[in-house]
């Protein structure tokens, strides 16, 4: 005699936005659609669209850009699980993500996520990796191409350079009280929402934000001023210490 085995029901079509917020999304996706040739071009900055609604890309979200895109959500499902700047769950308004890519973590990257987990009372990748009040989900990051500044913490994609066990609590117990928290370089910092409506392609409209900036360190510009003949060119040392020899000495 076989066993029973219920296999469950099927997942129901993912409900419609509301009808408000559906045709300002819309408005909005029209405008990010025309930038493209082909419009299925256009899915990277809608899904970061959508995330700005809700805080991380539901199902409802990706019914809407497989819709107006002319695609299955299949095939949006697909590139949204891909990414790991598009949130499958409800989140922080503020994620801070510690770099523990090799250099970042042999300076002490793995050592500030460990105790920011203790701190924040959290885990990582997991359903208890956001703080009770909603306001920090904490997560792994990989390079930042910061590594003259290692180790990296980064907040909604914002640098926080050189940072400390210390330093990092500090700045997220200022997150959370709602205390002003200033990047070390690049734009002053908004909610995940914001930076992911920036990030569909929409102006930075706070006063300021555009002009703030921030580049490179000393070690990443190396190669570039030598490029430019703006530093002069070392002599070439054998390892052992001695000048290599110009052929024909």
């Amino acid at each position: 005699m076989t066993e029973n085995v219920s296999l469950g029901m099927p997942q129901l079509p993912a409900p419609e936005y509301p009808a408000e917020v559906h045709a300002r999304l819309e408005e909005d996706a029209r405008a990010i659609i025309a930038r493209y040739p082909d419009s299925r071009s256009a899915l990277l900055p809608m899904l970061h669209l959508v995330q700005s609604e809700e805080g991380h890309v539901t199902r409802t979200g990706m019914r809407f850009c497989a819709e107006l895109l002319g695609l299955t959500t299949a095939e949006v499902t697909a590139v949204a699980t891909f990414y790991t700047m598009y949130r499958r769950k409800p989140s922080g308004d503020y994620q801070v993500g510690v770099c523990t890519n090799t250099l970042c973590a042999v300076m002490g990257g793995d050592a500030i996520f460990e105790e920011l987990k203790q701190h924040l009372g959290v885990g990582n990748n997991g359903a208890d990796d956001t703080t009770a009040d909603g306001k920090i989900t904490l997560e792994h990051i990989e390079c930042n191409a910061a590594c003259d500044f290692a180790p990296v913490v980064m907040v909604n994609w914002e640098f926080f350079d050189n940072q400390t066990p210390e330093s990092a609590k500090r700045m997220v117990d200022d997150l959370r009280a709602g205390r002003t928290v200033e990047p070390t370089r690049g734009a002053p910092l908004c909610t995940f929402k914001e930076t992911a409506r920036i990030l569909a392609g929409f102006p930075d409209e706070r006063p300021g934000a555009v002009e703030a900036t921030g580049g490179a360190g000393p070690a990443s510009l190396v190669g570039l001023r030598l490029a430019k003949g703006e530093a002069p060119h070392h002599r070439i040392v054998h390892p052992r210490g001695e000048a290599t020899r110009q052929e024909g000495e």
